[in-house]
């Protein structure tokens, strides 16, 4: 049997995704999906599905089984375009977490800048800007 997709990348002039997902990407996941297939300069990403939502209320309240290595493959994804990686001491990726419906839902969730800040990767930012 296939492993389910709950993971969309997006990034350097292509997307997993399209404009016309809007159900299983949300709103902000399907628009940047299509701004990256037009060419748009959009900063890499990925997208987690509605679907997600939906199967952890459906089980229980836990997460699908193959959620984490996608993550994971989405990150080193975004790290490959960026030269970058998560909680690296010396070249930290840094990332934006960002609340997407399929229907627009104000007051929803905040955003989380800079995940992946820490004692540890501030320095090496610190360095890399030389201040």
């Amino acid at each position: 049997m296939a492993e389910w997709k709950w993971v969309y990348t997006f990034g350097d002039g292509k997307a997993e995704g399209q404009a016309g997902m809007k159900n299983l990407l949300g709103g902000k996941g399907a628009n940047l999906a299509e701004m990256s297939n037009l060419g748009l300069p959009v900063p890499p990403g990925f997208t987690i599905t509605t679907e997600v939502c939906t199967y952890y209320y459906d089980h229980g309240r836990s997460y699908p089984q193959e959620l984490k290595g996608q993550v994971e493959n989405a990150l080193n994804f975004v790290g490959r375009l960026t030269g970058r990686t998560f909680g690296d001491a010396q070249n930290p990726l840094l990332v934006s977490v960002r609340s997407g419906a399929r229907a627009s839902m104000p007051g929803m969730m905040d955003t989380v800048l800079n995940l992946g800040l820490n004692d540890v990767t501030v320095e090496a930012l610190a360095k890399g800007a030389g201040d």
